[in-house]
């Protein structure tokens, strides 16, 4: 387990390690003239932008969306509550091939922020929503007792539990902001992760691409460390067991129409408007739109890669989640940070990385499924781990001991008592993985071999020979692929809930 856990982490480390190896060996006067430049400089103003505006913008939605559909009294709300998770079934670029179909002069950094808001609110909408429905209500209830009003409860009694929620779902709507390719690509707004894909596609590798990789990692740490130290220490955890019943409801009174009208038009900006733009290629292409004959394989090709992908990925993200729960040590923390920090590198990063290490020391696997599945692995293995170790540490380790003791072997103790509790856990962790290998299209551009064609790859190029009627079956079928992994995610987060 230790050299299983090991191996894993120290492969996870060759993204970062690549960036800095590449940086000391390109030497400083080079790579700050590479750096220092005005085209970093307006990346540079692109970027933090976007991650300015739309990190608070998507926490106030979230927040906003979670406490409608949570603590208030609007009929129909457990309706929305599902509606409102959807959003996380689009992919990123889709919904930007929507909104362009719709509205044809998109482009700069509002039309990426209003892409990006409505692509990734879920991120901060669900963790609240299931925080929401843990909190003590007694701490509420003492607020109004001493004179707090509605508001006053909400901001200065509820809003601040839902500071460890808040930081993390902002955390990942920022990492996503820095790793997004295609949906800015499609309205001409320019971020570092598009730069460093056309600079890859002109020179192939070039020192240039490297040194802009390299910031945009320092941006990644910058965002790391910033919700690290925004946490704090303060405690959200009630002392004792407290009373479990039902959080009061609120009545919006005559602002129901304005609770309807937020939750609706949000509903339809960022499902609607995608998903009508699709219908009406498919409409406009009629049936000979599904005669394609690369359609079949892209969706196999895509199922493949995606089961293959979540099985490798759970596998080895096991042996870390087991010395995490059953042998805790500083060692098995360390593996544990290792995995989480290289997966919050962008995917274009990560390929880049495996891209040279492949070729100048490991050829044959350049250009290979394996390369593609390692690659897989390196980006989506924290969410197989935090649903392996959630699950693990739920297993009664008294009833493995017990098989033990009446003349099991400790392998088949495991086997027949222990998976069967973490099973549940362990098929969530690589539906989770599965969803983001299908609707990832960045590193599997670069890495792919020869003649793959997934869903993502195929979209894409249909997209760049601005063929979007041809592009809309592809968009439809990965939309199809990622509602039941959305709906299970939006399940999970409500096991809490005694509602």
């Amino acid at each position: 387990m230790v050299a299983a856990a090991i191996t894993v982490s120290l492969l996870g480390l060759l993204p970062l390690g690549y960036v800095i190896v590449t940086g000391f060996l390109t030497g400083w006067p080079a790579l700050s003239a590479l750096v220092f430049r005005p085209r970093v400089g307006e990346l540079l103003v692109n970027t933090i932008g976007l991650v300015v505006i739309t990190v608070p913008l998507t926490a106030a939605i979230g927040v906003a969306a979670a406490w409608l559909v949570g603590r208030t009294s609007l009929p129909g709300r457990r309706v929305f509550a599902v509606l409102l998770a959807t959003p996380l079934a689009v992919p990123a670029f889709v919904n930007s091939y929507g909104w362009v179909s719709a509205v044809p002069s998109l482009n700069g950094l509002w039309s990426g922020v209003l892409i990006a808001t409505l692509s990734y609110f879920p991120l901060v909408y669900l963790p609240c929503a299931a925080a929401l429905r843990r909190l003590d209500t007694t701490v509420e209830e003492a607020a109004e007792s001493l004179g707090s009003g509605a508001w006053g409860v909400f901001f200065r009694v509820i809003l601040p539990q839902l500071r460890l929620p808040i930081l993390g779902g902002a955390l990942l709507v920022g990492l996503h902001l820095l790793s997004e390719y295609g949906a800015f690509a499609m309205i001409r707004f320019d971020t570092f992760t598009t730069a460093i894909v056309e600079q890859y596609r002109s020179t192939f590798n070039g020192p240039a691409a490297n040194a802009l990789a390299g910031v945009l990692v320092l941006l990644c740490l910058f965002l790391l460390i910033g919700e690290s130290g925004a946490r704090g220490r303060a405690r959200y955890a009630r002392v004792g067991s407290g009373v479990a019943r039902n959080a009061p409801r609120r009545s919006l009174g005559a602002f129901t129409p304005v609770g309807y009208l937020f939750l609706g038009g949000l509903f339809a900006l960022a499902i609607g408007v995608p998903f009508w733009s699709v219908i009406r290629w498919l409409a406009q292409g009629g049936a000979a739109v599904w005669a394609d004959p690369v359609l079949a394989q892209a969706l196999l090709q895509t199922v493949g890669y995606g089961l293959a992908g979540a099985a490798a990925t759970c596998l080895l993200a096991f042996p870390i989640a087991f010395l995490a729960v059953r042998y805790p040590s500083r060692l098995s923390r360390g593996l544990e940070s290792v995995n989480y920090l290289t997966s919050s590198l962008p995917g274009i990063v990560t390929a880049l990385a495996l891209v040279t290490i492949s070729i100048r020391f490991v050829q044959p696997l350049y250009q290979t499924t394996v390369l593609v599945i390692v690659t897989y692995l390196l980006m989506f293995l924290p969410r197989a781990l935090v649903n392996l170790r959630a699950g693990l540490a739920q297993v009664p380790v008294g009833l493995e001991e017990a098989a033990r003791s009446l003349g099991k072997h400790p392998f088949a103790a495991f086997l027949h008592v222990t998976t069967r509790f973490f099973a549940p856990s362990a098929l969530a962790a690589g539906a989770l993985v599965f969803l983001g290998i299908v609707t990832e299209l960045t590193a599997t551009l670069l890495l792919a071999p020869s003649g793959t064609r997934t869903l993502a790859i195929q979209f894409w190029s249909k997209v760049n020979d601005i063929d979007y009627v041809g592009a809309a079956p592809y968009a439809l079928l990965m939309i199809v692929l990622s509602l039941p992994v959305t709906y299970l995610l939006f399940a999970r987060s409500r096991l809490t809930s005694m509602q």
